[in-house]
């Protein structure tokens, strides 16, 4: 059996030839791009006939999840369009540590604060990264611990009043701060001792 020539081809077939020869994008025909949530996209395509190639960016404050670049390739797209995530500051926490100190974070991140030594957290000590780029729960505050007897802040008093000097004062301040922190570091080591 021959092949059908041109004058046999049907006015269908030809007319597929020519969308073909004349619209070769049409070989790769995808829906519209995905639109996402917080961001946009731009056709980065090299050439009106080559394969549509679309880039993402976010929008400020928000940050890209996934393949930044997707291309059509045969009626669909290379891989799934990304995610604009929100982005939260650092969360400043006086008299605490973060679990982990980066500047930014990623919604749904999650940080678990510890307050310093003679410091009480007031909040909760787990925030998460939210959709609307702020810390939830609120961000805690690490407040200083006050020694439920009466008598021990009125003795620290007295003898603050006793030493000789500004210096002197201070440095018995931080020696108090010192003996808190070891004893709390003994604390936890017999915690643990006891699992």
């Amino acid at each position: 059996m021959r092949p059908a020539s041109v004058s046999e081809c049907s006015p269908l077939c030809l007319l597929g030839v020519l969308t073909l020869l004349l619209c070769p994008s049409s070989l790769h025909a995808c829906s519209s791009p995905p639109k996402i949530k917080h961001g946009y996209f731009k056709d980065i395509s090299e050439s009106w006939y080559s394969p549509t190639v679309v880039q993402y960016e976010c929008e400020e404050g928000y940050a890209l999840v996934g393949a930044a670049t997707i291309s059509c390739r045969l009626f669909d797209w290379s891989s799934p369009a990304p995610q604009c995530k929100a982005l939260c500051l650092k969360p400043e926490v006086p008299n605490g540590k973060l679990s982990v100190e980066k500047d930014q974070y990623v919604n749904p991140e999650t940080v678990t604060i510890q307050c310093d030594p003679g410091y009480r957290m007031v909040g909760s000590a787990s925030i998460s990264c939210s959709e609307n780029k702020s810390w939830s729960p609120d961000v805690p505050k690490c407040e200083r611990e006050v020694p439920e007897d009466p008598n021990i802040v009125l003795g620290g008093r007295k003898l603050l009043h006793c030493l000789p000097s500004h210096r002197d004062s201070k440095m018995a301040l931080e020696l108090h701060k010192l003996s808190l922190e070891i004893e709390k570091l003994e604390q936890e080591r017999d915690k643990e001792k006891s699992i």
